[in-house]
């Protein structure tokens, strides 16, 4: 098992150390082992969860189901919730997807205006 200081799991999980210690204080991660001086020491199952937390995080989850979420991975019976909250988060992200689809469809068309003015503008200048 690899060990890494606090600042080398910032530097592998994108995370601020700030945002570890937060992630940590509020169970969104387990609480980290600590070596015999009591500093934090992140092993690779941490840095997964953190990989993970960060595709949550950045798909939009909000941070009370990114709580929930940590709290769930401690409890092995928890693998039916889990799949639930993720499905749940899923359909979000699926919405987001449709709607920014929906919004890149009204671009285009304002665009297309914008050009067909422009196009106007030149040929009567000409």
């Amino acid at each position: 098992m690899t060990a890494y200081s606090p600042a080398e799991a910032a530097a592998r999980s994108g995370f601020s150390i700030d945002t570890l210690r937060y992630y940590e204080r509020e169970g969104i991660l387990s609480p980290v082992a600590r070596n015999a001086s009591g500093r934090r020491v992140y092993s690779d199952d941490d840095l997964g969860m953190l990989d993970f937390l960060r595709c949550l995080r950045d798909t939009g989850m909000p941070i009370e189901r990114l709580r929930r979420y940590g709290e769930l991975c401690r409890d092995p019976q928890t693998i039916p919730e889990r799949i639930a909250l993720l499905r749940e988060h899923a359909d979000a992200v699926e919405q987001q997807i449709e709607q920014l689809h929906r919004w890149r469809a009204r671009l285009g068309e304002k665009l297309a205006w914008y050009h067909g003015q422009a196009a106007d503008t030149t040929a009567a200048e000409g």
